[in-house]
């Protein structure tokens, strides 16, 4: 059987990784893989966790089976965060999930099962892995337009690409810190945006993953609050993996709205069996870790307190890179970086010369431009500056 299988594709962000893993050079820089490193390179277990899993382990309460929605008191705490508690979680729901990514694939075939062949639309670019959950589960993919010339959103081509969505189509937009530009709406987009869903009735399909790590925690909820506002029905996929450091332990929650009580409840059963033929049900340290800060005032006020220190870090470097390469006669070039919000910064580099970079400097970024400026230790960006101008300066 194995031998009728044709050589498949293999992921390119990994493949990278795996030649950085092979690299001899004591100056290589790896920007590919989205995860937050500190100062001395580590991806750090955050104090509120540790604390967290200290409590836990403690009281080392059952290991039982949780169900095929997970942990209960996990999906609550998600929806009073993303939604406030406010939000309108009279007509919401939420099922635990295999991280963001298993979200996503949740949401995709409940999509795909309530009306087969939707189509789907997304930004170009867009995160890489977004296209393959859509098509893996079914659905007709198309896509609109995001950046404008000098790499900021492009708000005059996103809304003129989106009127072309049909009712009933779903358009997948991410909630902040846009993966992989970095180009976000500002607030009069957003409402231009959901004032066209409203009027058009396409579905918001919010995809959160970077929540925290752009504008501050309230600032980058705001979009998907205004949404669920405005529209009848919305899904939301939401990831703990970047802004609570837990990307191993796979905690994500799918978050729907409908119009009504039934509708909303007949949407969570059908996620729960779609749950159950992928992985039956998710893991549950992570889901108890971000439970525990979430209910415990002071653990919730001290995450918080770190996810400030660490978009405050993602800032800093940001900035910093842009004031280098504008020192180094490349100000043009930077300006979009200044712009950018969240993990990721967009290059103004082709494929080629992302190569060279990667070839002549040992600077790892996506074949698109894409880094990931919250994984290099401040005293390596003068090196990220210098390879990029002298990229540059082969022109």
């Amino acid at each position: 059987m194995l031998e009728l299988l044709p050589p498949p594709p293999t992921d390119p962000l990994w493949d990278l990784t795996y030649e950085f893993g092979s690299d001899e050079r004591a100056e290589r820089l790896n920007l590919v893989l989205g995860v937050y490193r500190d100062q001395t390179g580590r991806t750090p277990v955050m104090a509120a966790v540790r604390e967290a899993e200290i409590r836990l382990a403690e009281r080392s309460e059952s290991k039982e089976y949780r169900g095929l929605s997970g942990n209960a008191a996990f999906n609550r705490a998600l929806l009073d965060l993303v939604l406030g508690t406010q939000g309108p979680s009279d007509r919401a729901a939420a099922v635990q999930t295999v991280a963001g990514s298993g979200a996503l694939r949740l949401l995709a075939d409940l999509i795909c099962r309530t009306r087969p062949g939707t189509t789907v639309w997304i930004s170009d670019p867009a995160y890489v892995n977004h296209r393959p959950i859509l098509e893996a589960a079914g659905l007709e993919v198309r896509t609109f337009g995001w950046c404008d010339a000098e790499g900021g959103f492009d708000s005059a081509g996103v809304l003129r690409d989106l009127a072309r969505a049909r009712r009933d189509d779903v358009v997948l937009l991410q909630g902040c810190c846009h993966n992989p530009t970095g180009a976000d709406p500002a607030p009069q987009d957003w409402a231009a945006l959901a004032e066209l869903a409203a009027r058009d009735g396409w579905v918001p399909f919010i995809d959160l993953a970077y929540h925290g790590l752009g504008d501050g925690l309230e600032a980058d909820l705001a979009a998907t609050r205004l949404l669920a506002a405005r529209v009848p029905e919305m899904l939301i996929a939401v990831s703990c993996s970047k802004n609570f450091g837990l990307y191993s332990d796979r905690t994500g929650c799918a978050i729907v709205l409908g119009a009504s009580a039934q509708a909303v409840r007949h949407a969570e059963t059908a996620l729960q069996n779609a749950a159950r033929t992928l992985y039956s049900m998710p893991p549950e340290h992570g889901a108890a870790v971000v439970t525990t800060i979430l209910e415990d005032e002071g653990l919730r006020d001290l995450w918080r307190a770190e996810l400030d220190a660490m978009r405050g870090r993602i800032e800093a470097n940001r900035t910093d890179l842009t004031a280098r390469l504008t020192a180094l006669g490349w100000g043009a070039q930077a300006r979009s970086l200044a712009r950018q919000r969240g993990m990721f910064s967009m290059l103004p580099l082709t494929a080629q010369e992302m190569l060279l970079l990667r070839r002549q400097y040992a600077i790892y970024g996506t074949t698109a431009g894409r880094i990931n400026i919250a994984g290099i230790a401040a005293d390596r960006i003068p090196c990220l500056a210098q390879g990029i101008a002298g990229v540059l300066e082969n022109r």
